[in-house]
């Protein structure tokens, strides 16, 4: 049964970092291996999109329609911090403010090195989930 807790933990970290953090608290484990399954989560994403992003980036273009590209809030903000900090600044601020997907696909478009990206996001996927984990778990009642 502990098997499932862990892979539940995985894939909530997959969609959404914080969510690896809180399932694991809400399935008792260990903060230790709510941080580990949370790092696994986030590689899991980040190595899927990466490896099939190229296929993925292709058939988007193909279905999509030709128009001119949309500059949103969130387009702006990426392209601020790439420039401020490059792909460092994108993998440290991925677990807290885009979804391990969306800063991989980020990076991705700015023609990241497939190494760099993903050795990046797992020195920022450790670091986080050490802190996150411990924060969600250490501070009394506020997820509880």
């Amino acid at each position: 049964m502990q098997f499932a807790k862990y892979i539940s933990v995985i894939l909530a970290s997959t969609i959404k970092f914080i969510g690896g953090p809180l399932a694991g608290l809400a399935f008792r484990l260990s903060w230790v291996e709510t941080a580990a399954c949370t790092v696994i989560g986030m590689m899991l994403s980040v190595l899927l999109v990466t490896f099939a992003g190229d296929m993925l980036l292709r058939l988007s273009q193909r279905l999509r329609k030709k128009t001119s590209p949309r500059f949103t809030r969130r387009t702006r903000m990426a392209v601020r911090i790439w420039k401020r900090s490059g792909m460092i600044g994108i993998a440290f601020l991925t677990p807290l403010l885009l979804t391990p997907i969306g800063g991989t696909a980020i990076a991705m478009t700015f023609n990241v090195k497939r190494f760099k990206l993903i050795s990046l996001m797992l020195l920022s996927a450790v670091f986080w989930a050490v802190i996150q984990t411990f924060l969600v778990y250490q501070l009394p009642g506020l997820f509880k």
